[in-house]
């Protein structure tokens, strides 16, 4: 009995390796994209040194070069503050528009009442509403980047959606100007440019630049811009170094260091 028990288990074990098993030579379609991915990501490394701090007009011209995706790639800078993220008087947030714009096309939806939410789409805010816009965000259809709020229609807003809008970082906040009675400059400011940085527990802060398609100088002056918006709100009680380390990168590329030497001081 137990002969025939090990013989059974033994051709089921053959049987289901002889289905699961690739032919031979075949590979999947996931290691195929593997290593078309290392490829690009190999001849994109190879531009730059890992180990080289480069002056910030070097590390711009390098950073498009790594751009080898078949769509326009953003740019994206990490930033690390010599702040403690961890500390409520040390957190480092804001908007700022960056004067070359982004190069995305950015959807704003507006939650306004009667009377505000003409001027919401005069502004040419891309979704306007109260509570149809949030029983449409409720069944989870969020076709926007930016969301803005009269102070009126918070009340609608936090009852119905902040478990929704809160996880993805889009729940309209006063203090970076998305809950405002002036929905024309915060609808303007959103299609214009405007990002919104915030350091993380660790001090880094992630923000979009640009495209890879921006000339370098475009993508200059944003950075440039964005460090000026990041000492104005550098926390009194940061000692120390405030731009501690800062890196550029392509969507699909690898990271370039700059030397941040190479930046204006901030105060």
């Amino acid at each position: 009995m137990m002969q025939r028990l090990v013989c059974a288990l033994a051709l089921f074990a053959c049987a289901d390796a002889w289905v699961t098993a690739p032919a031979a030579g075949a590979r999947s379609s996931t290691a195929l994209h593997a290593t078309k991915v290392g490829k690009r990501m190999q001849a994109s490394s190879a531009v730059r040194n890992s180990a080289t701090y480069y002056k910030l007009d070097d590390a711009l011209n390098l950073v498009k070069q790594t751009a080898s995706a078949k769509f326009d790639e953003s740019v994206d800078v990490a930033i690390n503050l010599g702040i403690d993220g961890k500390r409520s008087d040390q957190n480092v947030r804001g908007l700022h528009v960056l004067p070359k714009g982004t190069g995305k096309t950015v959807r704003v939806a507006v939650f306004a009442e009667d009377g505000p939410d003409s001027e919401a789409r005069e502004a040419g805010a891309d979704l306007v509403g109260l509570d149809d816009l949030a029983d449409t965000v409720a069944k989870g259809e969020i076709d926007f980047d930016v969301c803005i709020a009269t102070p009126a229609a918070m009340k609608v807003i936090v009852t119905k959606l902040g478990r929704i809008l809160g996880p993805r970082g889009l729940m309209p906040n006063a203090k970076v100007g998305t809950v405002t009675t002036d929905l024309t400059a915060a609808i303007k400011a959103a299609k214009g440019g405007q990002v919104q940085f915030r350091a993380d527990k660790a001090g880094v802060v992630h923000v979009p630049i640009g495209k890879a398609s921006f000339e370098a100088e475009g993508l200059k002056e944003n950075l440039l811009s964005l460090v000026a918006a990041l000492g104005a709100a550098k926390p009194s009680g940061a000692k120390g170094t405030y731009l501690k380390t800062c890196s550029v990168s392509t969507t699909m590329g690898p990271g370039i260091k700059l030397d941040v030497s190479s930046l204006p001081k901030t105060k």
